[in-house]
């Protein structure tokens, strides 16, 4: 337990039976009556964003969020099974909770796998990943301009959007946020 002095953009509240990290919050003490805290809380399983106030100094119940680097082994039916780097514990996690982060994941690949009470509750990925292009449509001599994009498949069997001059084979950096094609990738 906690008080309403106590809130920190991070901290994951347990509130109305969910789980709800705090995304901003602000003390306000105005000229006339109580002091009160107001807070933007986003839920962590689902995403959704509220605005909710409490009287300062108010005891609201703290959740302990485990964050953990895993790496990514391989996928289970419908479940993908990570590992824990330190302990080499497997741990199986759902396709709903993986969510879009299936997109972009590889075998071998590092990620945070958030749980609350050994329940997983979601896949944190870099901001962006290296991945290889392995289909497109061969680009025309003189597609250069800037502006026109064509689909191309990733080597995880997503499809992304690609400036006319990317070819197959090529590796490319996509942001795991919204999937958009942020460069060329030469090693």
């Amino acid at each position: 337990m906690a008080t309403t002095n106590d809130l920190k953009n991070g901290l994951v509240l347990n509130l109305d039976g969910g789980l709800w990290t705090v995304v901003e919050f602000q003390h306000v003490k105005p000229g006339k009556g109580g002091a009160f805290v107001r807070t933007k809380l986003k839920n962590v399983l689902t995403g959704k964003v509220v605005d909710k106030t409490f009287n300062a100094g108010v005891k609201v119940d703290t959740a302990t969020v485990d964050k953990r680097d895993m790496q990514y082994l391989y996928r289970d039916g419908e479940s993908f099974v990570f590992m824990d780097k330190d302990t080499y514990d497997q741990v199986g996690v759902g396709e709903a909770t993986v969510g879009d982060a299936a997109h972009f994941l590889l075998e071998g690949q590092d990620a945070i796998v958030a749980t609350h009470e050994s329940e997983p509750l979601y896949v944190e990925l870099p901001a962006a990943v290296v991945l290889e292009i392995t289909y497109t449509e061969p680009g025309l001599q003189g597609d250069r301009s800037t502006g026109g994009t064509k689909p191309a498949t990733l080597e995880t069997g997503y499809v992304i959007q690609v400036p006319l001059f990317v070819e197959q084979g090529t590796r490319v950096k996509v942001d795991t946020r919204n999937g958009d094609y942020l460069g060329r990738v030469t090693e």
